[in-house]
């Protein structure tokens, strides 16, 4: 199936703690006497540090392996390498095949699964400038209303006819979530997509499933989200 690894960038958390002699800005260093900087400093969090902790770890999930995923089947390396027949349907394109959603400061990607043959499960963290988050989600919920009848996508590594899009329900999940499930036909095999996608404060984190193995071989495939690693990485998000 196709699939892509993207790179994170930034994301950052800011503490300030200043410290001063006398009420200036320096204070003397006892050896010299002479003024020194205060010693307080910015304390920054890398976007791609945060998004490295929120994501799901190998101890987190008994039994899968936590990987990068490969570049060698990707779908496209960018939301803008992507043709959607249906505009509309853009966010759900790119939330199937691990393309940051909206404008994002920074995103990650990872695989999931329990073997080769098995279903995949790939896990995008993605994080936004404030208050950005909120409107990128309500832009998948409106995609997911409007595309019920499917849609088809385009790029460079193929092209993708989905038959039909349904919203699923989900467990509750950070600060708001949707679930959703796609179906489309391969060789006369029918396929069924799932994903969620949860918000907590400025992330979102994208969870989609698929069975690529039964999709080449034209066996009829129904990949359900594991519920161990929704379950763990709902709870790194917090």
């Amino acid at each position: 199936m196709k699939r892509t690894a993207l790179t994170a960038s930034a994301l950052s958390l800011l503490a300030v703690s200043t410290l001063t002699a006398c009420g200036g800005d320096k204070e003397a260093d006892n050896s010299t006497g002479e003024p020194r900087p205060a010693t307080s400093q910015a304390q920054q969090v890398t976007p791609e540090q945060q998004l490295a902790k929120l994501m799901v770890r190998q101890a987190d999930v008994d039994g899968f392996s936590v990987d990068e995923p490969s570049d060698e089947f990707v779908f496209a390396k960018s939301p803008e390498e992507v043709k959607v027949d249906e505009p509309a349907c853009a966010p759900l394109a790119y939330a199937m095949n691990q393309l940051p959603l909206g404008d994002p400061t920074a995103d990650l990607t990872r695989v999931l699964s329990k073997g080769l043959n098995d279903a995949h499960t790939y896990i995008t963290l993605t994080a936004y400038e404030a208050g950005a988050a909120q409107p990128t989600l309500a832009e998948v919920r409106k995609a997911v209303a409007a595309c019920g009848d499917g849609f088809t996508a385009k790029a460079s590594g193929g092209t993708s006819a989905y038959d039909s899009v349904t919203e699923e329900e989900v467990g509750p999940a950070g600060d708001e979530t949707l679930g959703f499930k796609a179906t489309m036909t391969f060789r006369g095999a029918s396929h069924t997509l799932h994903t969620q996608v949860v918000r907590k404060a400025d992330v979102l984190g994208v969870y989609f499933s698929v069975n690529g193995v039964d999709i080449a071989q034209a066996k009829p495939s129904d990949a359900e989200l594991p519920a161990a690693v929704v379950k763990a990485q709902n709870a790194k998000l917090g």
